[in-house]
């Protein structure tokens, strides 16, 4: 049996999985992943960017199809204020004399891309295990070139809306894609920068919707609105003639006991003029993971995402998303809607757009140096606090209603914008990419994500009603009510969020494994060869719960 002492536990006898393979025991096997996961932990950036260059520059071309979401979601908000759009899609109000889309019908064209992405989660949650991320993606994006053809030609309302719903489905399979893919090509240096390249590519979609927005909102025409729509061809076919030659991840290869493969594809992800990097003890670092994962729990259904483990990290996880859209953060895309609402003309609010956007851009290149320095969840908590002021701050400036409050407000939404940028935007694609088990990373981001859609559906209900001149119309003022779901969102990161920085995915396996609290896995150490864990850690062995599992 494991035995216990002071503090120290070995669960070495444990390490057997319902397959019969000992991984502990296999020695030669146990060594080399172990120098594989000391090489890698203490791996330099600029040796890490020498080493994986070719897996920085496929996982760049994967999450640059989330350009596509970030773009169409900030089109739609902006497409508000445009008089052409409105006038084709809208109503008649003749109390203001002018053209709108109903808050109805807002609701409904924005929560139809989220629902559409849910459908799309949940298709790629069960096709990228069974056919591999690259094959997700590339079908992903084929069916992404078709749906355009709704968006661009849509003859009224009701049509557009089943264009959202559409085309939801590829956002919602490249929203899962994206970070598992990200996460397991790059080594523990690089995996901050290239999941958090993904909110990048976010902001990316968001400025080339304000700035194309900018250059045709002026057009007397239906081209004001279909030249916006028909840019979305633009990313997918460059995107798929890429894709076409990318490796799949090794990770996705071990799982399904293809070592050759998984070997292949490692040596496509790194270069071959570094005679330190030995691709056999990486693959033996990813066996040892994927052995110590299948010995905690064997399943890979959604329903395991809830048993035991992990189903605090897939409340973590879940709860990590849902921040994001309860942070405040939705006002970002309603930006130019949001101040015409409050006075500013249709051009110039574009105008702000896109320095907001710009501004993002710069947040996310400002976290990667951040991240490497500050810890993921203080971070996290730090850009909800800062988030939190700011909203407070907006909602008072409504009180004024002079010119000049409007664009104080405008200036505190662009701040607002690189704080979210620079801290919790990023961070969350680290987070639930390193938080997420390997062996169920797929279908626990693909819960998320849904998780993340379903409450934005709620969340653009709400602001659709809260903006619009012929619902409350509350304007400005609506900032204080996602301050305090801002203010709910930075307690439950306090108490529930852990810090996964500079740690191998076997390690996190571990300190979930024993349970440790959230506010302790910065200081906990532990080593998930030799199964020791200091911090005074007791806990009932997994062989014993095996043992009794068996009788």
């Amino acid at each position: 049996m494991a035995t216990e002492t002071h503090g120290i536990y070995d669960t070495e006898k444990s390490q057997k999985h319902a397959h019969g393979v000992n991984v502990t025991h296999n020695e030669a096997l146990v060594s080399e992943a172990k120098h594989a996961a000391d090489a890698e932990q203490n791996m330099t950036l600029l040796k890490a960017v020498k080493l994986y260059p070719q897996a920085i520059a496929w996982s760049v071309l994967l999450s640059s199809t989330l350009i596509m979401e970030g773009y169409d979601l900030a089109l739609l908000g902006s497409l508000y204020a445009s008089p052409m759009f409105n006038k084709k899609f809208g109503t008649y109000n003749e109390a203001n004399g002018k053209w709108a889309v109903s808050a109805a019908w807002q609701s409904g064209l924005s929560n139809g891309a989220r629902a559409g992405e849910i459908f799309g989660l949940i298709f790629a949650g069960w096709v990228s295990d069974r056919y591999g991320y690259k094959m997700t993606t590339i079908a992903s994006l084929i069916l992404m070139i078709l749906f355009i053809f709704v968006l661009f030609f849509a003859p009224n309302v009701k049509v557009l809306v089943v264009g959202e719903v559409l085309c939801g489905i590829p956002w919602g399979a490249f929203q899962s894609v994206t970070p598992a893919y990200a996460s397991e090509v790059a080594p523990v240096v690089l995996r901050p920068y290239l999941t958090t390249f993904i909110n990048m590519c976010w902001v990316i979609g968001q400025l080339f919707a304000a700035a194309v927005n900018k250059g045709s909102v002026n057009r007397p025409d239906e081209w004001a609105y279909r030249i916006p729509f028909g840019v979305q061809w633009v990313w997918p076919v460059p995107i798929l003639a890429g894709l076409t030659f990318a490796p799949e991840s090794p990770w996705w290869h071990i799982r399904h006991g293809n070592r050759e493969a998984a070997k292949a594809s490692l040596l496509r992800l790194t270069s071959r003029n570094d005679p330190t990097f030995n691709v056999d003890e990486t693959i033996a670092m990813i066996e040892h993971t994927n052995e110590l994962e299948k010995r905690m729990k064997e399943g890979l259904t959604y329903r395991d995402c809830f048993k035991g483990i992990d189903l605090r990290r897939t409340e973590i996880v879940v709860g990590i998303w849902l921040v994001q859209t309860l942070g405040g953060q939705n006002l970002m895309g309603y930006f130019a809607y949001f101040l015409t609402q409050a006075g500013m003309d249709a051009s110039n609010s574009f105008s702000l757009s896109m320095g907001q956007y710009a501004l993002g851009m710069v947040g996310t290149a400002g976290s990667w140096f951040l991240m490497s320095r500050v810890g993921r969840r203080t971070i996290h908590f730090s850009g909800l606090c800062c988030q939190l002021l700011i909203l407070i701050i907006v909602g008072s400036l409504s009180f004024s209603g002079s010119n000049g409050s409007v664009w104080a407000i405008g200036a505190m939404l662009i701040v607002f914008t690189f704080v979210y940028d620079f801290a919790v935007g990023p961070v969350t694609y680290s987070l639930i990419s390193e938080l997420s088990s390997t062996r169920l990373k797929a279908k626990t981001i693909v819960l998320a994500r849904a998780g993340y859609n379903a409450s934005n559906i709620f969340v653009n209900v709400m602001t659709n009603y809260q903006l619009s001149s012929s619902a409350w119309n509350w304007g400005a003022k609506s900032a204080y009510f996602w301050a305090g779901t801002c203010l709910l969102s930075a307690i439950w990161v306090f108490f529930r969020l852990p810090e996964p920085k500079g740690r191998t995915y076997a390690q996190l396996d571990l300190l979930f494994e024993h349970r440790i609290p959230a506010r302790k896995f910065a200081q906990t150490k532990i080593d998930p060869f030799s199964q020791g864990l200091e911090d005074d850690v007791k806990r009932v062995s997994t062989e014993r719960k095996l043992d009794k599992e068996l009788e």
